[in-house]
């Protein structure tokens, strides 16, 4: 397998729900295909947004802005509060306010405490004031955040924007956004190499990618990963079988996880594991696991690692990624991912590029991975029990906003 060629054959933006998104589940499909295994697409409803029209006014004098898709059309106006925290004090100030905050985005929990309070409008900030680039990211008020609650208007500005306007003391402000809102489909690429058993592993990782990012890094590279380990696990005689899903959609909430464990409710309980991939490969990192399952899988992967003489730093917990929704139906799952940091391959930006790639060492990740996987397929009995232990369970209801954060 060519692995720089996947790169170079997907080194385009491809945001969930368009069609660049789809062009690269077909092409991903067919590099299964290649490697004589037959993969089908699965589709899914994603909300979509087209903004037709967005203005943004600080006493009268109009700025750049990028408004947020899904978070419905109209005007508002009101007095500007820069509201840095969440505690309640905070959120108190908010009423009848437009809120300027220091994030990228806003949870559950934050967002109907606002909307409960009387906030008007909320506006966003990206980007660093001292860099070069005034470059601002592509939103949605995704449908989670929301939930029962009113839609605000929200719209993203550069953060040298967001500065001036709590510098100079800005008062009024003025957001107008008019867009068509539609049901999208997003895509999950889905192949398997049977096992003797009537049971999986199913391999994860999500291909689509943010609105200014090519997504080598954040995550063709763990889509590369899954298709090495298949390469590697094609030709050889499973235990129990593998079942590679590609997610589309994971930057907008996990969605194609989320659909995947929606939709294949009725076989869940056939699936022994989750192995997720999520950033690999590059030049520079630690590579890490993240077990949302018993210790004893933690501890196994360290060991493991001590064995084959592959570094790896391994812990409990749960991880932003697709392992998640797994999880959270009671599978035991497991993220890897080589962190290599902002200043060396920053990922959600424009500088996710294949050039933060090294071929050698996706090709060692994938190698110390494909004996995990391996192992896991031909064991008699699948070790880990098939259980989520408590503090996996917070973490996965705090994740999920179904419980807020302690303090």
């Amino acid at each position: 397998m060519n692995l720089q060629q996947i790169f170079n054959e997907t080194d385009f933006v491809h945001e969930s729900g368009t069609k660049e998104e789809l062009h690269v589940a077909e092409y991903l499909k067919m590099q299964c295909g290649k490697a004589g295994v037959t993969a089908r697409l699965e589709g899914f409803r994603v909300a979509m947004g087209e903004i037709e029209d967005a203005h943004l006014y600080a006493d009268g004098e109009e700025l750049t802005c990028k408004a947020f898709t899904c978070c419905g059309s109209g005007s508002v106006e009101g007095e500007l509060y820069y509201m840095p925290g969440t505690d309640a004090v905070s959120i108190a100030g908010a009423k009848d306010k437009i809120v300027l905050m220091d994030t990228q985005g806003i949870g559950f929990f934050t967002y109907q405490d606002l909307m409960k309070v009387g906030a008007k409008a909320i506006l966003f900030q990206y980007g660093n004031m001292y860099y070069p680039q005034t470059d601002i990211d592509q939103r949605d008020l995704r449908e989670a955040v929301v939930g029962e609650e009113r839609k605000a208007l929200c719209a993203m500005l550069h953060s040298s924007e967001a500065v001036k306007l709590v510098k100079n003391g800005a008062k009024q402000i003025k957001l107008e956004i008019e867009q068509k809102e539609y049901d999208g489909e997003s895509h999950n690429v889905i192949a398997e190499l049977p096992g003797k058993r009537d049971d999986w592993i199913v391999l994860s990782a999500h291909y689509d990618t943010t609105s200014l990012s090519h997504g080598a890094y954040d995550n063709m590279s763990g889509c590369a990963g899954l298709l090495g380990i298949m390469e590697q696990m094609k030709e050889k005689e499973l235990n129990y079988g593998l079942r590679f899903v590609f997610c589309g959609s994971e930057e907008r909430g996990l969605l194609g996880s989320k659909a995947y464990v929606r939709d294949h409710e009725a076989e869940l309980d056939k699936i022994v594991l989750n192995i997720n991939l999520d950033m690999i490969g590059t030049y520079m990192g630690k590579f890490i696991a993240c077990v949302s399952a018993e210790d004893k899988l933690s501890h196994y992967i360290s060991y493991m690692a001590a064995e084959v003489g592959f570094p790896v730093a391994s812990k409990t917990g749960v991880y932003s990624s697709d392992s998640t929704p797994f999880a959270d139906k009671g599978i035991p799952a497991v993220s890897f991912a080589r962190i290599a940091g902002g200043n060396v391959a920053p990922i959600h930006c424009r500088y996710d590029l294949k050039d933060v790639m090294s071929m050698e060492q996706l090709q060692r990740d994938i190698d110390f991975l494909a004996i995990f996987t391996d192992r896991f397929a031909n064991a008699a009995v699948c070790p880990v029990a098939r259980e989520i232990p408590e503090d996996i369970k917070k973490q996965l209801d705090e994740y999920l906003f179904r419980k807020r954060k302690d303090l």
